[in-house]
């Protein structure tokens, strides 16, 4: 109720800014793989602006008033569509969105339901593990996570893109034909690593938001908590579920995301040997990943090394 109060006085707000006319196409992101993918495509062709801070947690994420005018403004809306866009969804019921072109991730590809680690009876009702057996209700948000989902991804924006902006359609698939060409390596890469290594189970001391790099390349995976939870803290049970799988199989690293407290990874590296690493999610960066111009792509080929150092 309190979001929903503060939406429509930002609204009200926005009604006293009118649209401006600009130069380039513009284009308004909720966040950073929103926001990469949409370069991507556009290259030189738009202006394109990130909602969310980097460094900033996404999940729970509030518009400024600023924000809502540059919804309201801007040519291409780009947002995930999940749980922690929630509330997109009373702004655009709220503004003209008949000259907006608006591409929704989830929209892109076939989403799935979140998981609860198997074997971890006494977790799973509370849902905090995540693996094979099991599931909760709601979907998981981290599709740009599979590099061919990326690839469905980037297409649709290319398409909302030429169609707001016609005389300039060329250019848009010209430079998405580009970024498919890269994200077919990468998903190559990924499926090198894999195929080559001697395992096929993963080890997080965090959330996990690979569901869809998992289900893309067979991996198995265990998790201090599902996908977009809020925990911070683990049980002990489930730090000792983790400690037990890394020793039992013999895993050689146990990964942390980004803009993690890593405290749980730190736990269980340090009681079994295992190297920590960063598998990066790209929901967030960095302000000076941000501002150095750190790519979708250039993470995710980060994640193929760390990847091979954990299946080897």
């Amino acid at each position: 109720m309190k979001k929903s109060v503060l939406i429509l006085s930002f609204l009200l707000l926005a009604a006293a800014f009118p649209a401006q006319a600009a130069e380039r196409l513009s284009v308004v992101a909720t966040s950073f793989p929103c926001y990469d993918f949409a370069r991507a495509a556009a290259g030189d062709g738009a202006e394109i602006s990130m909602l969310l801070r980097p460094g900033s947690e996404s999940h729970s994420f509030e518009p400024t008033p600023q924000d809502i005018i540059k919804i309201r403004n801007c040519d291409v809306f780009v947002y995930v569509g999940g749980e922690s866009d929630e509330w997109v969804k009373g702004i655009l019921e709220s503004i003209d969105t008949s000259k907006m072109k608006i591409v929704t991730l989830m929209d892109c590809v076939e989403p799935v339901e979140e998981e609860i680690v198997e074997g971890m009876e006494e977790e799973e009702e509370e849902g905090e593990g995540e693996g094979e057996g099991g599931h909760e209700a709601e979907y998981d948000e981290h599709v740009w996570t599979s590099p061919k989902n990326a690839k469905r991804i980037v297409r649709k924006i290319a398409d909302a893109l030429s169609e707001a902006d016609a005389a300039n359609a060329g250019l848009y698939g010209k430079n998405a034909a580009a970024c498919l060409v890269r994200l077919d390596a990468l998903d190559a890469a990924f499926r090198k690593t894999v195929d080559g290594g001697v395992r096929k189970t993963l080890v997080f001391g965090d959330r996990f938001p690979f569901r869809y790099l998992a289900d893309a390349y067979g991996l198995k995976y265990f998790a201090a908590f599902p996908g977009c939870s809020t925990e911070t803290e683990a049980s002990a049970a489930t730090v000792a579920f983790l400690i037990d799988k890394v020793r039992a199989e013999k895993i050689p690293v146990v990964f942390h995301i980004e803009l993690s407290n890593e405290k749980i990874a730190d736990a269980i590296a340090e009681e079994t040997g295992a190297k920590k690493l960063l598998l990066h999610a790209c929901h967030n960066i960095t302000k000076a990943d941000f501002e150095s111009g750190v790519t979708y792509l250039s993470l995710m080929e980060q994640n193929v090394k760390n990847l091979g150092e954990a299946l080897r």
